[in-house]
C-alpha cells in the first residue's frame, strides 16, 4: 500500500554539562519502523512516545518487493517491520523476522477472531495485524459518465490517457483475474496467460502504472479513473467531493499489513509493546478513522464513529466480501507470475 512519507523529528540529545561531576542524561530510547508511508497516525504515535519515554522514527517503502530488496541487501537497523501478510511468509522463509512472545502482547485478545480464522498466520506466531483495506476503482463523477461497478471500467477508452493502474504485479494481474472468474491466487498458467492479456489491454488505456500520486492525480482532477487502495482514495475524497469509490462486482484484493518484529531489532521490548499500543482498541479505533484502514480488532468497532462503521468499502456486505481475497505467498510458483508480468511491462 503506499501512502505520504511522515516527518519523524528526533530527540535531541543534552550534552554534558562542562561542570565537574555532572553526568549526561541517558539517550531516549529509539524504535525505528519500516512501514509505509502515512500509515501511522500522530495521534497514535505521540501517545505511544509520552508512554514510553522514547522516540519513534519511520523510514518507508511503496511495496513488499522494494522492503524484501532492502532487508536482503544487508539494511539493518529496524524495529518493526509493517509488510502485507503475503510477505510475512517470505520474511519467515529469509529468516528476518522473530517469533512474537505473546505473553508482553495483552491487546491481543482484542483482534478479531473471524478476520483470524481466514489469515495466513492465524496464531499470530510472527505477525499481528494492523490494517487492512479493498483495492479499488475510484473515478470522477463529472468525468466519467455512465460508470458501472466492475473491473471492465479499465476497458474504457473513453478513458485513454486519464487513468493509472497499480504498480503492483499481484493487484494488477490479480484484477484481471477476478474480472476472468479465476482466484486472484491462481498458479494456473493458462489463467495467468489470460490475465496477462487482459493486462495488456488495460495497460493500453492507462497513462502510466502509478503507486505514489494517483491519490492527489484523481483528487486534483489530473486522472478521472484510478486503481488504488481505498484508505487512499477515502482520504482524496476527502478532498474532492465528486470521488467516488466501489469496490468492483468481481471481487478484489483484501490485503492485510501486519506488524512484525525484525530478527535483529534492537530494542525488542519495544517494538513488542509498540505492536501491543496499536492493538488497543481505542488506538485502534482512532487509527483507523484518522487513516481509513480498517484495523482487524473486534473491541475497537464499537468505537468507531458509525458513518465509518457503515462504510460499505471498509466493510462491504456478505455477499460482496465473500468475493474478495487476501493475498497469499506464492511460494516457489512466483517466477510464473513475474514471467506474465515482464510480458506486461514490456508490451
Amino acid at each position: 500500500m503506499n501512502r505520504r512519507r511522515f516527518l519523524a523529528a528526533s530527540s535531541a540529545v543534552l550534552a554534558a554539562s562542562a561542570l565537574p561531576g555532572c553526568k549526561s542524561k541517558p539517550a531516549t530510547p529509539k524504535l525505528t519502523v519500516f512501514t509505509w508511508a502515512d500509515y501511522l497516525s500522530d495521534k497514535a504515535k505521540a501517545s505511544f512516545e509520552a508512554a514510553h519515554g522514547c522516540t519513534v522514527v519511520i523510514d518507508t517503502y511503496d511495496s513488499n518487493e522494494a522492503m524484501l530488496a532492502k532487508l536482503e541487501s544487508g539494511a539493518t537497523g529496524y524495529d518493526v517491520l509493517v509488510p502485507s501478510s503475503y510477505a510475512v511468509q517470505a520474511l519467515k522463509r529469509k529468516g528476518l523476522v522473530r517469533e512474537l512472545d505473546h505473553a508482553k502482547l495483552p491487546n491481543l485478545s482484542h483482534l478479531d477472531r473471524a478476520y483470524l480464522a481466514k489469515a495466513p498466520d492465524a496464531a499470530m506466531k510472527i505477525s499481528v495485524p494492523y490494517l487492512m483495506a479493498p483495492t479499488c476503482l475510484a473515478y470522477l463523477g463529472a468525468k466519467v459518465g455512465n460508470p458501472v461497478e466492475s473491473w471492465t471500467m479499465l476497458d474504457r477508452g473513453d478513458l485513454k490517457g486519464r487513468m493509472t493502474l497499480l504498480d503492483d504485479m499481484r493487484e494488477v494481474l490479480g484484477a484481471a483475474l477476478k474480472l476472468l472468474g479465476f482466484s486472484l491466487n491462481s498458479t494456473e498458467p493458462g489463467q495467468l496467460a489470460a490475465a496477462r492479456d487482459v493486462a495488456i489491454r488495460w495497460k493500453a488505456n492507462a497513462a502510466k502504472f502509478e503507486n505514489e500520486q494517483y491519490k492527489t492525480g484523481i483528487a486534483s482532477g489530473e486522472f478521472f479513473l484510478v486503481h488504488g487502495y481505498a484508505g487512499d482514495l477515502l482520504q482524496a475524497q476527502e478532498e474532492n467531493k465528486d470521488v467516488r469509490i466501489f469496490i468492483p462486482r468481481e471481487g478484489a484484493s483484501f490485503p492485510c499489513d501486519d506488524l512484525c518484529v525484525s530478527k535483529d531489532a534492537a530494542n525488542a521490548d519495544l517494538a513488542h509493546a509498540f505492536i501491543n499500543h496499536l492493538c488497543d482498541p481505542a488506538v485502534a479505533a482512532e487509527n483507523m478513522q484518522t487513516l481509513g484502514y480498517r484495523a482487524p480488532n473486534q473491541a475497537a468497532y464499537p468505537l468507531l464513529e458509525e458513518e465509518f462503521r457503515k462504510s460499505p468499502l471498509l466493510f462491504p456486505s456478505d455477499e460482496l466480501f465473500a468475493k474478495c481475497e487476501p493475498i497469499l505467498d506464492l511460494g516457489d510458483k512466483l517466477p510464473l507470475w513475474t514471467a506474465e508480468w515482464d510480458k506486461v511491462k514490456g508490451a
